[in-house]
């Protein structure tokens, strides 16, 4: 992947040149065509917990969810059906538990966290296509979505400072 517009100073662009009224403005907004792939380059390395949880309530089957934390958070809770797989772990035996023909979703504690990133990294590396769920098992909690333990699964209430209340998702 081409990742240019990942990394390169924005194109020129006139209005660039006028002075900011405001601290949001004092960087100026990069030309539509560099911010269209920029974010076109996230959305193939990030999903949220709300698409992944809509995907495996409608049953999806084209991707497969790693908990990258230890066994102690594992026990704690994690998403249901997901695949143990700590980080460290993950060089040794990514192969026994994965199909690399099968899309991974990563995720670990939280925003907090890079130990997504970390496994992204590591499964990508063995030739894994890989995205990082944003918000880790914290934003799938505080959405509201249940979480499996050995005790069996449990669910909490949606946080309503971070969730939607009266929705599934937040209609983006």
């Amino acid at each position: 992947m081409n990742t240019t517009a990942l990394t390169a100073a924005p194109t020129a662009d006139p209005a660039a040149a006028a002075p900011a009224a405001s601290r949001v403005m004092a960087v100026p907004p990069a030309p539509s065509a560099d911010a269209a792939a920029y974010f076109a380059a996230r959305l193939a390395f990030h999903t949220d917990v709300a698409d992944v949880h809509a995907a495996l309530a409608e049953g999806a089957a084209d991707f497969v969810v790693v908990d990258s934390r230890s066994t102690a958070a594992w026990d704690q809770g994690h998403v249901p059906g997901a695949v143990h797989l700590p980080t460290a772990q993950i060089p040794q035996l990514a192969r026994q538990f994965l199909d690399p023909a099968v899309p991974v979703v990563v995720y670990c504690w939280g925003p907090g966290c890079d130990g997504a990133t970390r496994a992204a990294l590591a499964l990508a590396r063995l030739g894994h296509r890989v995205k990082e769920m944003l918000g880790g098992i914290e934003y799938w909690i505080r959405e509201g979505y249940a979480v499996e333990t050995a005790g069996g699964t449990r669910q909490l209430p949606a946080d309503p400072l971070t969730a939607p209340l009266d929705a599934d998702d937040c209609g983006c």
